[in-house]
Order: structure tokens, then sequence, then C-alpha cells
């Protein structure tokens, strides 16, 4: 072998050694330079907005891809390949929820994951107000976006569902879709659903309500049935137990309830003030007819209106008027009753002269 030769191989060696050193270099640094840019946006805060929250919807069955788009579109975090990367990495990529939850503005991606592993879905808040007939209550769900309202007005007086939730004999559900607050997720859309929440709520009441009553548990339905009476009779929570007291002594001695509200209900589209032919009109809701309680609940009645039923006041009223201030005037005869009926329905037919 030649000088030349041997010194072309050394050399070449050489390259070939500082080739091997730079590639296993590259090799090493690789993993630690892609750690370092996956830390580098896992820790970096998210843009910032002008909301300090926002609600975001993730559908069902979306890929970690498509939920980093989605928190990126939301102002979020940053759309970035990066995100799946580092919910592979946390081991949390098969653990993010599906559902609306609501999210800060401005935390880094690591924050934002271990949020979407444990949030609880955002829940909406709807207040049902006490008093309020069933086609009113589909409408106000309605309104929201929540079921649709002639559905809702069908399934309450569904046979199938009606006896499902246990009320099997009964024509509708009206008076039983309870009045509160109520927190909904965007899972619980449809008037079934919502129907049967309102229902299993009235019966979570009804449970408290009559709990020290083991002795003599009343009569579910004409409880409900009185209570919805009392409650579109008066707004004044203390008069209740009063409305309520005279009810039930009316119905002891065989007297008409004589219940205005019980008018409207079974004259269904009412418009305008009661009139001598409404008075008169022959439908099992008109207590000026009939000497009983209606068929059925005129409206949805609250805790405090059940309450007055199940422990009315002691008194011995059987008559009751309105003093135009939102409260009544309470008489035990008719001839007194006449008395306040003239006194406060004069002052208002003066008032209204004016």
């Amino acid at each position: 072998m030649s000088e030349n030769t041997h010194s072309s191989t050394i050399s070449s060696g050489r390259i070939w050694k500082r080739v091997v050193l730079w590639t296993a270099l590259f090799l090493c640094l690789m993993p630690l330079a892609c750690y370092y840019w996956l830390m580098l946006y896992a820790n970096n805060n998210g843009p910032a907005g002008s909301e300090d929250q926002v609600v975001v919807e993730i559908p069902k069955g979306t890929s970690v891809q498509g939920i980093g788009k989605i928190l990126g579109e939301a102002g979020v975090i940053r759309d970035d390949m990066r995100f799946m990367l580092l919910a592979r990495l946390r081991g949390v990529a098969t653990k993010l929820r599906a559902g609306e939850f609501q999210l800060p503005i401005g935390k880094n991606p690591s924050e934002i994951l271990e949020l979407l592993v444990t949030a609880k879905p955002y829940h909406y808040s709807i207040t049902i107000p006490e008093g309020l007939r069933g086609e009113d209550i589909g409408a106000i769900f309605s309104a929201e976006g929540w079921c649709d309202q002639y559905v809702f007005l069908e399934l309450i007086e569904d046979p199938e569902l009606i006896a499902e939730l246990g009320f099997a004999g009964v024509s509708s559900l009206e008076g039983y879709l309870y009045p509160d607050t109520y927190f909904l997720t965007r899972e619980k859309r449809g008037a079934k659903s919502i129907i049967v929440m309102l229902v299993n709520r009235f019966k979570e009441v009804w449970g408290e309500v009559v709990s020290d009553m083991k002795d003599s548990i009343p009569d579910q339905r004409e409880t409900v049935i009185l209570a919805s009476i009392v409650e579109k009779e008066t707004g004044d929570a203390t008069e209740r137990p009063l409305i309520a007291s005279v009810f039930l002594n009316r119905l002891e001695k065989g007297m008409k309830l004589q219940s205005d509200p019980t008018v409207v209900y079974g004259s269904g589209n009412f418009n305008g003030p009661i009139t001598k032919s409404d008075l008169k009109s022959s439908n099992p809701y008109n207590t000026y007819v009939i000497p009983a309680l209606p068929a059925g609940p005129i409206a949805s009645p609250g805790r405090a209106a059940i309450e007055a039923v199940l422990h009315p006041a002691e008194v011995e009223y059987l008559y009751f008027v309105s003093k135009n201030d939102g409260t009544h005037y309470f008489s035990k005869n008719l001839r007194e009753h006449i008395n306040a009926v003239n006194k406060y329905q004069r002052k208002n037919r003066e008032k209204d002269s004016k």
C-alpha cells in the first residue's frame, strides 16, 4: 500500500467517525429539543381575550386534534398540533370529555388539559315561577331552545308517560310540573327529559312535606288540586294558610268554592274580565257551578301552597275579597262579606272612573 493510499484511508476513517459522532449527538439531542419544543407550548399561556371565560361545546366522538381546533377557535389556547402530542404524552388523550364546558381564557395548554379531564358540564339555569299552567311552562323551555312546545303539551297528556311516572288514572300532568330553579346541561334537551325532571322534583318535594304525616298521609291529588287554587288566588305568602282554610271550611260545609281562577282555567283561551256567562259556564273546573273540587289542578303549586293546604290556618272564615293591594279581607259570614265587597269594590270602581 502506498503512502498516499494509507493517508487517504486514515482521513476517510476520521470523517466517518465524525459523521457517526455528529449523527449520534443529533439523535441524542433531537428528543430533548422536541421535548423542549413541546414544553414551550405546554406552559405558554393562551391568547389574551376580552372575556375571562368562554363556554365551549365538544361534541361526542371528537378527536384530540379536533378538540384542539375547537379550543383554538374559541380563543382558549393556540391551535397547534402540539396539543395532541401533549395530550398523548400526559396520558389523557382518551380521558378528554365531551359536552359543554366553561373554560378560562389565558391558561396554558397543560392547565386546560387538566380542566377537560375533571371539568363538570356547564349548567344553564331556568326558573319556573309558581302558579303557571303546563302550556306556559312548556313555552318557557321552548323559548330557551330546550324542547318543542307542542311535543311538551302532547307528552304531559300522554297516558304512557303519565303511567310511567306513577300517575296512572289522571288525564294530565298539570299541577305536577314543579316550579323551581333548574340547572340543565345540553344533554337534557327534549320534552320528555324535561317533564321527567319536573315531575321527579315534585315527588321529591311531596315526600319532604308529608314526611312528618306518617299516621295520616293526605290524598295527593286532592291536595295538589286545592294547592293550585290557593296558588292562583294570592301572591301574598302570609295569606296562603288563610285562603286554604276558607276553601277547606267551604268544602266541609258542602259550599261551592266559587274561585275565579277555576273559571278562567275551565274557559280555555280566556281573554278579558270574568262575565256572568263565564260564572254559569258548565264545565268540570267551574267551581261556581260544581259543589266540589275541580276535575284537576289548574296550575303548578309551589311548596308554600302545598304546605298551606296540609297545614291551614285554624280560622272560621268562609269568604274573602280582594282589597286591591295584593291582599284580601276575610269574613266569617255572608253579611260581613257583602259589606266588604261593597267597600272594596266601590273603591276599585271609583279608582277606575278617575
